[in-house]
């Protein structure tokens, strides 16, 4: 055993006893793709630690983020008591992960994971006295009839979530409920359409190879979905990327989420990044799972930091620092 391992298996059981609450005798299924086995192993082997019994699954990578896992698979996820998914290519936002929440299984998203983040950032945080934060946030936009969101970069945009929920992603899963781990975020899925006016990220875009940004990225949203996207090279991937989908749905404004974990950094990786305490999120495609009715060819976030959130008329984000 190399002392990397060893390191490792803490936040491998944070993950199972803390994340998951796997109990002796249950059945906890982990579904890696490749280069992911390592962190599947460690994972595996605290549930076998804690009594449970691992039985682990190798998938192909997805070609997109938020396709869909192979149909055997989504069968086994259904019929766990939970389920670890540690890939590189994201199959949270699938019909996958909400059929099998929708029966009680308990899911951990490990999107992106690296062997470090089972060691020290976002793992490390006390998940249990985050999650009172995390859930008021999200109660704070369950139902809103207008929430704007606003950021000195630029980002001036306006949404409805009239009738649709409050996602609180404490980390802390229980029976129908999935989270990624470790960004602890509350979120909501805006009416479809009500979206208007401009997001600028500047933090962050950690999917196909865009990572940190250099430079302010602007989308100008009509209707509900993107009709323009503008910056330097980044913006260009982001644009070329969607557009190569070949599926207008992918535009749609899906999330506004804000991160609430202290102990997560900016660094590229989608997880410790959608988690940076007070930082800002826009998810655009895919919404089935936060509530929505969309099922894009994708889900990708765009990241800002210093925003302002006010939901009708309470101000409950100010410049990155929840008011609640």
């Amino acid at each position: 055993m190399t002392m990397q391992t060893a390191m490792m298996a803490r936040g491998a059981r944070t993950v199972i006893e803390v994340c998951a609450g796997v109990r002796p005798g249950e059945h906890v299924l982990i579904v890696a793709d490749a280069g992911m086995e390592r962190i599947a192993q460690a994972v595996a082997a605290a549930a076998y630690a804690a009594g449970a019994e691992p039985s682990v699954v190798t998938i192909l990578p997805r070609k997109a983020d938020g396709q869909e896992p192979p149909r055997p698979v989504a069968a086994a996820m259904a019929a766990s008591d939970a389920f670890v998914c540690a890939v590189r290519t994201s199959i949270t936002h699938t019909s996958a992960v909400r059929d099998a929440a929708a029966v009680g299984s308990r899911g951990v998203m490990l999107t992106q994971f690296t062997e470090e983040m089972l060691v020290r950032g976002g793992i490390e945080a006390d998940f249990e006295a985050l999650a009172p934060t995390c859930r008021a946030v999200a109660d704070a936009l369950a139902g809103a009839e207008e929430i704007r969101l606003t950021s000195p970069g630029g980002t001036d945009l306006t949404v409805s979530a009239r009738g649709r929920r409050g996602n609180a992603l404490t980390c802390l899963v229980r029976p129908g409920q999935f989270s990624p781990v470790p960004n602890v975020e509350a979120n909501v899925s805006p009416v479809e359409g009500s979206a208007e006016g401009v997001i600028v990220a500047d933090a962050s875009i950690p999917y196909v190879g865009i990572g940190l940004l250099s430079e302010p990225v602007r989308l100008e949203v009509r209707g509900g979905r993107i009709v323009s996207i503008s910056g330097g090279e980044q913006a260009a991937m982001l644009e070329r990327s969607l557009a190569g989908l070949g599926d207008p749905l992918v535009y749609n404004v899906a999330e506004i989420g804000v991160g609430l974990n202290p102990k997560c950094r900016f660094c590229g990786i989608m997880l410790e990044d959608e988690g940076v305490y007070g930082s800002v999120h826009i998810g655009i495609g895919t919404s089935i799972t936060l509530g929505g009715s969309v099922k894009a060819a994708c889900h990708y976030d765009l990241i800002m930091t210093g925003a302002t959130i006010v939901a009708d008329g309470r101000t409950m984000l100010d410049k990155g620092q929840p008011g609640l």
